[in-house]
Formats: structure tokens, sequence, C-alpha cells
């Protein structure tokens, strides 16, 4: 591979069209060299490279085949969709990639017409391709529909049950498996085991496929007999497979680098199906890269990088990460108490369960892509006397809520929820923000909902939900790096229900909830600068709430603003809740919230993302500065919801610094 790349005949093509003028051998050409383009974008913004790079004939193949923007090319996850975005106008903004105001890392039915339908998280393609296949028979302009889903997305059981109405419905519809037989982790379950054995024996592969090629130029009303005289010969006798039990017709397995096979394919499937037809396509992550190739991960989620040798340009971390540090306490409760278990989804290096796992591997448990599975699965162990740990990302999470409500709270099962990613997570954007697990848990009877502020609060939560076996608890943290404090060498069992101070003060009073503490804190200097003097408080609970807490802070300050990382409806609404169950609003408090906007904050970095969020340093320094002003204009007599002042410390005076 030499460097810079030369592009003769993709920089000719400016969109899907023009793939369809040119002949096979130039398809085959363009693949080579969009393959370098993504390549050349990735080592210089980071990203999905692998699963891209795996895609890059597939994507050229259906682009060439399929008039799309008309016909519907829905790409499950979207993990692999960079490849796509270079071929479809978008090529010249790819260098903003996950960066902000740039092209999106995922699909954005905003961002180009041709992306029918966004996605980021799994196995929705079959469902949505389906969706717009009804469209089409109901009148609206739509042509053909293709889903394109991996072998991991495939696992989880929306994909069964969109592939089981699909078969019922029997409208054409094309669903593309990409097999490349590893989802982000080595993809587990019968699903795995089944796919491998289709393709995995190498005589058996060499006959089938050139039965295939010959099969797929049949006329379809000669196909069963091609397909039974090809079962017989390879000793499939009788045997379907699982898809076309489904109802689909099945083609595959065919090598997905192969473009003249690609093409020939496809090119029969949208010339014969009448029904869903279902194309399995085999095909290797990070292909045509070396280094991406070589790697356990393939490449899967990368930092910026040098195209000559692979090495990936991460800037050292200061402290370790949160996710790290999870994975080290729950090892050390593991450790303590052989009932400990841990639960993921297909992400045990994301969650950091993979740490356990290392030690104690019969009691870690990852179930694929299924979080549904893995939160009733983990109520199981729990009413067994089992500690299960059902370690998921917030934005995951949210697939599971139905098993949280039904099978975890309604049956008071000690499951302990760690929730990784909570916040803003930069790059992955809105698709991939933790910002609703306060407000989606909080409402359920006895839960316990817990957030860190900082990695040594962690450890507490981890150590506290171990010994937590009433009900479920569950603790949330952020992505990225800790703030580098001193670690013990085990968590505090913490008392439930409790925060505590963490600097007194005199004028206003900060009660953050997690980890955007640290913001507090840096205002917090600011504001002292200022002449306005700062308490800090760290709620740690969101449910129950330290109400004697929220108490001391409304009696002895002159305004409170309640800070948190999550959505309306969350820990600052529990507290104004509290406030007014309590009659303190009809008395008077000044109280303020900072939480995320009612609307969803596109990639950027976290820091561009909270700001744009109104939630930076200067934005806190800003609300409690207007906050303390607000108490001295108001009337005494005035009231209303959220501001009313004066303070019910002092009536006569608001306790305003003389030099703000």
């Amino acid at each position: 591979m030499s460097f810079p790349f030369e592009l003769p005949i993709l920089d000719k093509v400016s969109g899907p069209e023009d793939l369809r003028k040119l002949s096979d051998a130039d398809l085959d050409q363009v693949a080579k060299e969009l393959r370098n383009e993504v390549i050349e974008v990735v080592s210089q913004t980071g990203g999905h490279l692998g699963s891209s790079l795996g895609v890059v004939e597939l994507t050229v193949a259906l682009h060439a085949i399929f008039k799309t923007p008309l016909d519907k090319l829905i790409w499950d996850v979207g993990h692999q969709c960079y490849p796509h975005k270079i071929i479809t106008g978008r090529r010249k903004r790819m260098m903003g990639l996950r960066q902000k105001d740039g092209v999106s890392g995922f699909t954005k039915r905003s961002e180009s017409e041709y992306d029918p339908f966004g996605a980021a998280h799994s196995s929705t393609s079959i469902s949505a391709a389906l969706g717009f296949t009804m469209g089409r028979e109901l009148g609206q302009t739509v042509g053909d529909c293709i889903a394109v889903i991996g072998d991991g997305s495939i696992s989880a059981g929306m994909a069964y049950e969109a592939m089981n109405n699909a078969g019922a419905e029997n409208k054409r519809l094309f669903v593309i498996l990409n097999d490349n037989e590893m989802s982000i982790a080595p993809p587990v379950g019968a699903m795995s085991s089944y796919l491998s054995g289709l393709y995995g024996n190498s005589a058996f592969h060499k006959l089938k496929t050139l039965a295939e090629e010959v099969e797929v130029h049949l006329p379809w009303a000669m196909r069963d007999g091609a397909r039974r005289a090809r079962q017989i010969v390879t000793g499939m006798h009788g045997q379907a497979t699982l898809f076309e039990e489904l109802g689909f017709d099945y083609l595959g397995p065919i090598d997905g680098h192969n473009m003249p096979q690609l093409l020939s394919v496809l090119r029969a499937a949208k010339a014969r199906a009448t029904g869903p037809v279902l194309i399995h396509v085999c095909t290797k992550k990070g292909c045509g890269y070396a280094p991406a190739e070589n790697s356990s991960d393939k490449y899967h989620g990368v930092s910026k990088f040098d195209i000559a040798t692979g090495l990936q340009s991460k800037t050292p971390a200061n402290a370790p990460s949160y996710t790290s540090i999870f994975g080290q306490a729950l090892t050390i409760e593991a450790e303590a108490d052989p009932r400990v278990v841990a639960v993921t989804a297909a992400m045990p290096s994301g969650t950091g369960v993979n740490a356990m796992a290392k030690v104690f591997p019969k009691r870690v448990f990852d179930v694929g892509i299924a979080e549904q599975h893995g939160v009733t699965f983990a109520a199981g162990m729990a009413a067994s006397g089992l500690k299960p740990f059902c370690a998921i990302y917030s934005t995951f999470l949210q697939r599971g809520y139905d098993q949280i409500v039904h099978d975890v709270a309604l049956q008071n099962l000690p499951v302990r929820f760690a929730i990784d990613r909570a916040g803003l997570v930069g790059a992955d954007g809105a698709t991939h923000a933790g910002a609703f697990d306060v407000a989606y848990l909080s409402n359920l009877p006895n839960f316990v909902v817990m957030a860190a502020a900082d990695e040594a609060e962690l450890m507490h939560m981890v150590r506290t939900a171990a010994e937590y076996d009433t009900g479920p608890i569950s603790f949330r943290y952020p992505r990225g790096n800790g703030l580098g404090v001193e670690l013990p060498k085990r968590g505090e069992v913490l008392e439930i229900g409790k925060g505590r101070i963490i600097q007194d003060g005199s004028d206003i009073a900060i009660l953050s909830f997690g980890a955007h503490l640290s913001v507090v804190q840096e205002a917090a200097v600011a504001l002292k600068n200022k002449g306005i003097s700062v308490t800090i408080a760290d709620a740690r609970f969101a449910k129950p709430l330290d109400t004697a807490l929220i108490d001391e802070l409304v009696n002895n300050h002159s305004a409170i603003l309640t800070v948190e990382q999550g959505s309306v409806g969350g820990f600052s609404s529990l507290v104004l809740h509290y406030l007014m169950q309590s009659g303190q609003l009809r008395h008077g408090v000044n109280i303020d919230s900072m939480v995320l906007p009612d609307r969803f904050i596109d990639q950027a970095s976290p820091a561009e993302m909270y700001s744009d969020a109104g939630m930076s340093e200067g934005h806190v320094i800003d609300r409690c500065t207007k906050l303390l002003h607000k108490g001295l204009s108001i009337p005494e007599n005035h009231t209303c919801l959220l501001y009313t002042s004066p303070s019910p410390r002092d009536k006569r005076q608001s306790r305003m610094p003389s030099s703000a």
C-alpha cells in the first residue's frame, strides 16, 4: 500500500448514479480506491474503521445494482456506513466526521436523502425496511428496500421478530446478512455457531458456492428443485435454513469481497425476487488494511493513527478511566463474595467486566446484543440468591426498560445496574448520550438510584451495591478518564439516601448529582473570586433523596442551584417535588436547576456538548450570579413555583454579597 493514494475513478464518482455507468471491472477498482479513501479519512478523524473496511465491496455493489435513494438502503447500527457516505455526496465533508457541525458517524435522516433511516443502536434495520416496504405497498414513493445487518445484530430478538413478520407478509424485501463472525466482542450464542457452520467447511463451501452460482441464474420456478438437489449433494438432505423456515428465500453464503460474485447474486435477486430474500454475505472486518486485520478488535473504534504503521495517537491518560475503575472494584467485590456475578450485552471490555472475567470467567456472562434478555437473566439470578451486576451503557439500557419495570422493580429483586457512559459522550453524539436513566429509573418503586462524582465514589457505590440486598440499585458514571483522586483499596458502604457536604459557604448552595461536581468546584473558585461564598454538596442519591441535606441547604442559603448530567424529569425534578410536597415552595425558595435541555445534542467534544447544553463552568457561574440577584429583586410577598424570595432563613433581607 503506497501513500498518498491515487483515486482516479473514485474522483469521478459524485453519487451512486455514476457507479451505475461503470463496468464491473471499474466497480471493482472503485472499491479498492474507496477502501483507501476510508483509511485516509479515519486516520485523520478517528472512528469505526474495521467495520467500514469490511463492507466496501458490498457498499459499491448495492449502490450500483439498486437505484438509491428511491430504493431504501438501511444500514443496521451504522458503524459500517463510512463508504456509503463517501459515495453518496458527502466525500468533501468526511474530514469533519464525528466532529462538531460535521458528518455523523452513523446514518442520519437529516443529513442525506441516502440515509432513509437513522441508526446507532443495533437490530432495527429489518423492522424499518419492512415498514418502508409496507409504505410502498400502500402507495408511497418507495422502491426496493434493503436492510444490511451484521451477524452480531441479527442475534437480537428484535431482528427475529421482524423476520417473522416479514415472512408472514411475504412482500418483496431484501436482507443482507453481513457475516463477519465478529461483533465488537466475539459473537456469542447459538446463532454465531449456526452461521459459522454454514460457512466453515471449506470443501462444502466450494461445492455449495458453485451450485449457488448456477442456481441464482435459474428461474425462480426451477429454484426449489435445484435447491433440493444441492442439499442431497452436500449432505444436507431435507434440511432448510432457519431463514427459509421464517419465510425467506436464502442465498449464500457468498464472498463479500468478491465483486463479480456480489454483482451476480444481487442482480439475480433483484430481477427475480417476489417475496423476502436473505443474502448471506461473508466479510472480514478491517479487510485490506493489515494493522486492522491483525488487531484483536479489528480496529472497531480507533483514534487518529499513522497509516503506514497503524499506530494510534492516543493522548496519555492522567488518570484511569471510570470503566476500568468499575472493573477493578467489581473484581474486588467478586473476590470477597462468590455470589457476585456480572452480565453484559456484547460489551465486556466496553463496560469493564472483562477484568472480572480474567479472574472469574465462569461468573461473567456475555449475553450478546440482547439487553432485554440480559436484564431478565440478571433478575433470575438475583431471585436464585446470586448478586448480579448488570453492566450496560445508559443508552443501551433503555432497550431493557420493560424488563426493568416488570421483571426487576415489580418483584423487588436486587439486581445491581452499573450504568456506563452516563451524560454526554462526545463523537458518538445524541444516539449514545446517557441522558435519561436517572429519570426513567427514579420513577420506579423500590429503586435506589446513585451517581458517582469521581472514581473513588464509584468504588464506594460498587461496594454499596454489592452489600445492598433489599431491592434493585443503580449507579451511573461517565465515559472517559477520572479526576485522578486517591483511591481506596476497597470501596466503603455508603448510607443509603445520604449525601455529603464538599465545602461550606454562606451565600449560595450548589447541590450536585454525579460527575458534574468537578465543573461545580471550578465554578465555585471563580465565584469566590467575585466575593460569593458557595456551599457545595454532593447528593450521591437521587432516590431516596437526602431530604435532611436539602432542608439544611434551603434554610441556610439565599439560593439553591441543582446540577446534574441528565434530562428534565431527573434529580432536579425530584428535589422540586420534595420541596413542593413539604410545603417549602409556598414559603419561598430561591431555586434553579441545571439539566440537559429538552432536545438532542449533536456530536462534538464533551466540553462542546455541555457548553451547547448550557452547562459549562461559565454557565454555572452565570446561573449562580443571576439567582442571587433574583433574590434581591423579588418583593417579599411574591411567590412562584421555581423562584421566590427572600429565603426562608432571612425574610427581611437577601444575603447578596456586597461585591456582586
